[in-house]
């Protein structure tokens, strides 16, 4: 992987321009003119230009991806926020949002605007998410408005439900105030007790302790009822079960106010892919049934779902080498989350390459309240070019985290990200 400063004229040639925001694909050029947006069209390219050729590629939005762990304060080992923008270049993404479960976590002002700070050194786009409860006990909300006078984005205690519905609802009434989401990692954790993957009859093959799907969409239902109740936005995150699914359905037609987001891995692997006991499965919320993956891929079929997230949460080697039942949960995902969704959507289900970039683009942007139109002239350049029916095997080599906890490793994919533009700079990946 390089990346390279972008020349004053950097013009884009002979791809297929996708415009999620339009809802357009044609055949264009792009020219860039100090990092931005200059003119989409048949280019006739100044002198001194540098040219990106584009035949049979496509050019798109950077990728945007609403929820990833950067470890970083605390767990710079296992991830920083350099090391993660490295993960996500490589993977198309121009804009993440950074979730708050760090050492300590980011549930003040002051540590809001700590990101803040460090995403301008970046090479990436960085926008943090706040701890909806001061160190994440679930208690005492944090000073929602002055993190967001601050920059944070959206509030999440994620990892750690909010298992009191008085707390979750005084969470959505504050946050309603200032019109941003609210993310619960939605696990009952009364239910879930020692479980380490999903119920039924792999787990009980295994004798791994397990959770049922109920697990999950119980609390997404409470959380569904109360986003309701105070017209507050909440997005589900991770779904997992085909019970959450059908929840979402229903309390979509009450609110507008109510999104939800899908990872790669849950669209990709399923419970009986845990028989070698692969520690890098071990996710939570647990990778489900072939039912339970059948009806995500409805779901984000038919819209129900909105968006695709990595969920990328890395683990040391160390950590992750432990038996099934002590190592962490998490996985990283930013490399090869379009590989996985363009194979199992596009390739597998018949999902249009347009509907699929748009879950990775607009939708989340629009989610999180970010800018949707990059294509619009004068914009600062995100973009992402992609081949959709490259195949290649995911490998070690591939990875550009710190961390190598993926159960990606020896997969086959379909579709490769070429090359992604930010902040005035181009990365090619090799």
């Amino acid at each position: 992987m390089k990346i390279s400063k972008l020349k004053k004229n950097h013009i884009l040639k002979n791809g297929t321009v996708l415009d999620p925001f339009n809802e357009t694909e044609k055949k264009a050029d792009i020219h860039i003119e100090n990092g931005k947006i200059k003119e989409i069209g048949k280019i006739s390219a100044p002198k001194n230009s540098e040219i990106f050729d584009c035949k049979n590629l496509f050019i798109t939005h950077g990728f945007f991806d609403a929820h990833v762990h950067f470890r970083e304060p605390g767990g710079e080992d296992k991830e920083d926020l350099n090391s993660g923008s490295m993960a996500a270049l490589a993977g198309g993404f121009t804009g993440v949002c950074a979730m708050p479960n760090t050492d300590p976590p980011i549930d003040t002002p002051e540590l809001t605007r700590y990101i803040i700070d460090r995403s301008k050194e970046c090479p990436i786009n960085i926008h943090p998410i706040g701890a909806i409860t001061k160190s994440q006990s679930g208690k005492e909300l944090t000073e929602m408005g002055a993190m967001i006078a601050e920059g944070a984005i959206a509030f999440s205690d994620d990892g750690l439900p909010i298992g009191n519905a008085k707390v979750m609802q005084n969470a959505l009434e504050y946050s309603s105030m200032f019109d941003i989401p609210i993310i619960n990692h939605a696990e009952d954790e009364c239910l879930k007790g020692d479980g380490v993957m999903h119920m039924g009859k792999v787990s009980t093959n295994l004798g791994l302790p397990s959770s049922p799907g109920i697990t999950e969409s119980s609390m997404v239902h409470r959380d569904l009822e109360l986003a309701v109740h105070v017209g507050a936005r909440l997005h589900v995150p991770h779904v997992s079960s085909a019970r959450s699914v059908e929840h979402i359905k229903s309390l979509k037609k009450k609110s507008k106010k109510i999104s939800a987001e899908v990872t790669a891995h849950h669209l990709f692997f399923t419970d009986e892919d845990l028989v070698s006991y692969n520690t890098n499965l071990k996710v939570a919320p647990p990778i489900r049934s072939v039912k339970d993956k059948k009806a995500l891929i409805s779901a984000v079929k038919s819209g129900i779902i909105d968006c695709i997230a990595t969920d990328h949460a890395p683990h040391t080697i160390e950590e992750k080498e432990g038996t099934f039942d002590i190592a962490p949960f998490g996985m990283i995902g930013l490399e090869t989350c379009f590989g996985a969704v363009n194979k199992i959507l596009v390739h597998d289900n018949s999902m249009n390459q347009l509907s699929l970039i748009k879950l990775l683009t607009v939708n989340p942007r629009r989610i999180m309240g970010v800018e949707q139109d990059l294509f619009k002239v004068g914009s600062n350049a995100e973009i992402t070019i992609f081949d959709p029916k490259m195949d290649w095997r995911f490998s070690k080599k591939n990875i550009f985290s710190k961390s190598h906890n993926s159960p990606f490793i020896n997969q086959d994919l379909k579709g490769r990200i070429k090359a992604t533009i930010v902040k005035e700079h181009i990365t090619t990946v090799d």
